[in-house]
């Protein structure tokens, strides 16, 4: 009898082992297109324009992406939790300015990146409570405090603009320089994401944003601490904000109070591009990164090939699309796939 219960126990297990594999490979194929499809975009273009892609033009790529990918691996954060950041694009700009204020002072790059981040985990710790102890839906939440924080942004900053001369040599330096084609913006930011990517998948209060995501009423039933997830999920947005808006002066050089105005739009769409699920617990901050490179790089691959910039937005909206009827039709097989396991794994145990 020991010996015929053993098995019976074990298959719906493995069963579920197999449908969770089954899922994750699902996701994982959604990223891996993404990457196919940057891959081809550029290797075509690089047929098409032999100086498409030299150590200039690497860099270029890269440095565009920089800033947006570290902005979507915070936002990809909060949307695996089921909730949105559109506040992000303002807190970009204001932390951007704060950092230029303090170092046309005189003040240290380093404190003055800090500051940057500071400031936007200040922003993120105000739309963190307002949306996990308030409960007031995150999208009209941050949307308030868009437009709040602009509102601030535009009076303190009013005409004024830091340019580059203003700002000390080697901080705008550290804005364009690299080790070869790659800039120390973009290794920065990949130590960002490698890090971020490995709290998420490592630590169990990174895996409960997946599991809070998911089912916010399970999660809460399993023990998970809700409240205490989504304020660290919004609080690391907001920082993640607030350190692209210390790089964005160090590329650019350049802020005034327009700094940032839409840019939560191309996250969003950077994100679901990228894979993450807008209805929250699935995808990576990988893939999210991924969905940034691919957006800044259609910016430069239409010049490269003679096609007017002024189809980059409709691009865009097309690809937003996709991913959204992409995610439709991966949740419909997700529960397919759920719903064929449990049968048989009810069949099974009266077996």
């Amino acid at each position: 009898m020991t010996t015929t219960a053993e098995p019976v126990r074990s298959a719906p297990a493995s069963r579920a082992a197999g449908a969770r594999t089954l899922i994750d490979k699902m996701f994982k194929a959604r990223e891996l297109a993404v990457l196919a499809v940057l891959v081809v975009m550029l290797g075509a273009t690089q047929i098409y324009n032999g100086e498409f892609l030299s150590e200039q033009g690497i860099k270029d790529l890269l440095l565009n992406a920089t800033i947006l990918a570290l902005v979507a691996t915070g936002q990809a954060v909060v949307v695996i939790t089921r909730n949105v950041d559109l506040s992000v694009g303002s807190v970009l700009g204001i932390s951007a300015f704060a950092a230029g204020n303090y170092l046309n002072g005189g003040g240290s790059p380093l404190l003055a990146v800090l500051l940057a981040v500071a400031l936007g985990a200040l922003f993120g710790l105000l739309n963190g409570a307002l949306v996990s102890l308030g409960k007031v839906p995150a999208l009209v939440v941050t949307l308030g405090t868009l437009y709040i924080i602009r509102g601030i942004d535009s009076i303190w900053v009013g005409s004024r603009q830091i340019t580059a001369d203003a700002l000390p040599e080697g901080f705008v330096g550290f804005g364009h320089d690299g080790i070869w084609a790659v800039p120390y913006l973009a290794l920065l930011a990949l130590v960002v994401l490698l890090t971020v990517g490995y709290y998420l998948r490592s630590y169990r209060s990174g895996r409960d944003l997946y599991a809070l995501g998911s089912s916010p009423e399970a999660a809460s039933l399993a023990g998970v601490p809700v409240r205490g997830r989504i304020m660290t999920a919004y609080v690391l947005c907001g920082a993640l904000a607030g350190l692209a808006g210390a790089l964005y002066l160090a590329r650019f050089g350049n802020v005034d109070s327009a700094t940032g105005n839409g840019y939560e739009l191309t996250v969003v769409s950077a994100v679901v591009v990228g894979g993450v699920a807008f209805t929250g617990g699935s995808g990576s901050v990988y893939g999210a990164a991924l969905g940034a490179v691919l957006l800044t790089s259609i910016n430069s691959v239409l010049p490269a090939i003679g096609v007017s910039s002024v189809w980059v937005t409709a691009i865009n909206g097309i690809l937003l699309l996709l991913a959204i009827a992409v995610d439709r039709i991966l949740a419909l097989r997700v529960a397919a796939v759920l719903r064929k396991k449990a049968a048989q794994m009810r069949s099974a145990r009266h077996d």
